[in-house]
């Protein structure tokens, strides 16, 4: 099962993950993209909204790998960040994968054998100014799935992060305009000065890579690979 999986990283791993044979269930709330990638993958199509938590409990969690990797973005000060915006990421990038993992770890513990991979993010690691529900969402995601590695280990069942600094995506072509507005500056200038400001390698992630790494930690190379976090920010962290 992956989480946001119409579109960018999700997709990518979709593709990825069918390539070594698995069975995907792709899961989105847009549901034409859903269905494209299934597909594409030969896959099954599951069309929610992962902010409605009683939508998230009455999935079929009966899966052997999740991919949690739905999330959305906001740029804003924080006096000034809309209080409903900052529940609703919470609820999507933090209780929703809880949930999800916590229906899921009984097939996995029954089977002896399961996979959990949380799309973090460097932001999982460190902060950035104007971007405090996602920065937080992330860190929190980064601790709920070194409980899960402790908790899950006894069962057969790994847990890691996965934590690209940005990556060619719609949710980030689509922070341009709105970091230009919170930083007061030309849109054309943000990628440079203000993404990859802090990286040392000057170029965006591409969603294959991310997905390679998600691959890479499903597989038995990866068996006594839990409670991490695989770092993929160019260098942004070495600071």
């Amino acid at each position: 099962m992956v989480t946001g999986g119409a579109s960018g990283i999700g997709r990518a791993c979709a593709v990825r993950l069918a390539a070594d044979g698995a069975a995907v269930v792709v899961v989105d709330r847009d549901a034409d993209g859903a269905q494209a990638v299934a597909a594409e993958v030969g896959g099954t199509a599951v069309t929610v909204d992962l902010s409605d938590l009683d939508a998230v409990d009455a999935l079929d969690l009966d899966v052997d790998v999740l991919v949690n990797n739905a999330g959305l973005q906001h740029v804003a000060p924080l006096h000034e960040f809309p209080v409903d915006r900052f529940s609703l990421i919470l609820r999507l990038m933090l209780e929703a994968p809880f949930r999800l993992v916590r229906g899921a770890l009984p097939h996995m513990y029954e089977r002896g054998w399961g996979r959990v991979v949380n799309i973090s993010s460097v932001h999982g690691l460190r902060a950035s100014p104007y971007k405090s529900a996602y920065v937080t969402a992330k860190h929190g995601l980064e601790g709920l799935s070194k409980v899960i590695a402790l908790e899950g280990a006894p069962h057969g069942v790994t847990s890691n992060c996965v934590n690209p600094a940005y990556v060619r995506t719609p949710l980030v072509e689509g922070q341009i305009a709105d970091q230009a507005r919170a930083h007061g500056m030309r849109e054309e200038d943000v990628l440079g000065e203000v993404m990859l400001g802090p990286v040392a390698v000057k170029r965006l992630l591409e969603p294959d890579e991310v997905a390679d790494a998600v691959a890479w930690l499903c597989s038995p190379a990866a068996t006594s690979v839990t409670g991490t976090s695989v770092v993929m920010d160019g260098g942004w962290s070495a600071h």
